[in-house]
This record gives C-alpha cells, sequence and structure tokens, in this order.
C-alpha cells in the first residue's frame, strides 16, 4: 500500500498571548505619547493667568464701574491714529468740541494674546488735545492698545481707552 499523500493545509496564525500583550502595550504607549504632548502644549503655551491680583481688582470693581460713568459723562471723543512705522497719534475733544489740554498719558501696545511684544508708551502733547508717542515699527496682525490719561502721573485717570487694532501690510 501506497502511502497516502495529504495536501498540505495552511495553518491558521492564532492570535497568542504574547501578541496580546504587545497590542495592549502599544496602545497605551500612544495613549500616554499623545497626553504627555498635549500637557506639555498646554503648560508651556499659556499660564493660565488671566489678571493679576484677581482678587484686589474685584473688591474695586465698583469703583471702576463709577469711574467708567464718570469718563461717559465727560462726553470726550478720542480719534486715534496707529501707523506700521510706529507712531500713535492720538486727539482728545471735549464735549463742546474743544481740545483737552494738558493731560499726562500713558499705555500699553502690545498683542492681545501675550506680552512678550508689550511697548510702554508716554504720549507727549505736539500742539492743544493732540498727543503723540513712537514705538519702534509695528508687525502687521492684531494689536491692543490701552490707554490712560490723568491730570497728574501719580492721580487716577480720568480717561481710559482699550482697542483692538488691525495692522495690514
Amino acid at each position: 500500500m501506497s502511502p497516502t499523500i495529504l495536501p498540505k493545509v495552511a495553518r491558521r496564525q492564532s492570535l497568542r498571548d504574547g501578541h496580546v500583550l504587545g497590542i495592549f502595550l502599544g496602545f497605551f504607549a500612544v495613549v500616554f505619547m499623545v497626553n504627555g504632548a498635549m500637557i506639555y502644549s498646554a503648560v508651556s503655551t499659556h499660564s493660565g493667568l488671566v489678571a493679576n491680583e484677581p482678587y484686589r481688582k474685584g473688591l474695586h470693581y465698583n469703583e471702576r464701574i463709577v469711574a467708567g460713568d464718570r469718563q461717559v459723562r465727560l462726553g470726550w471723543t478720542e480719534t486715534l491714529e496707529v501707523g506700521r512705522d510706529g507712531r500713535v497719534r492720538l486727539a482728545l475733544t471735549e464735549a463742546d468740541g474743544s481740545a483737552v489740554r494738558g493731560m499726562q498719558i500713558a499705555g500699553v501696545l502690545g498683542r492681545p494674546a501675550t506680552n512678550r511684544h508689550d511697548i510702554a508708551l508716554k504720549f507727549v502733547e505736539t500742539s492743544p488735545g493732540q498727543y503723540e508717542a513712537r514705538a519702534s515699527p509695528l508687525a502687521e496682525g492684531n494689536w491692543l492698545l490701552s490707554l490712560e490719561a490723568g491730570v497728574h502721573e501719580a492721580a487716577d485717570p480720568v480717561y481710559r481707552m482699550r482697542r483692538r487694532l488691525w495692522l495690514k501690510p
């Protein structure tokens, strides 16, 4: 009798314990790497600080509302020009159209999302009611200008202005 030759049957690969362990560990390794990248990105980009001394600012909130109402009653209007060359011009006029003279104006020009590019501004009265400050040349994009005007540098501001600017190329 001759031996019967059976055709080779392809053995099916089965999932072994080592494979399951490798897949399990690989999955969690990917999850931990993605979480680590997200945590690093979150911690290195934004401190989470919205305001310096929020408690003290909260205590003076009502005073700020009263100051805002007082500013509205003044009826002052401003005309603002900001150039890419860094020149900032401000014209203040009273409700009757006369120039607001003799103000001490200081401010900060910077990017809204960070304080890395903040530029302190000190305005000089170039003509009655016309104030000018110089900064270094400004890049295009979004800028935030905050100004405070008072009679004396140490006195509380009489007039505050906060403007978002978009400088085009």
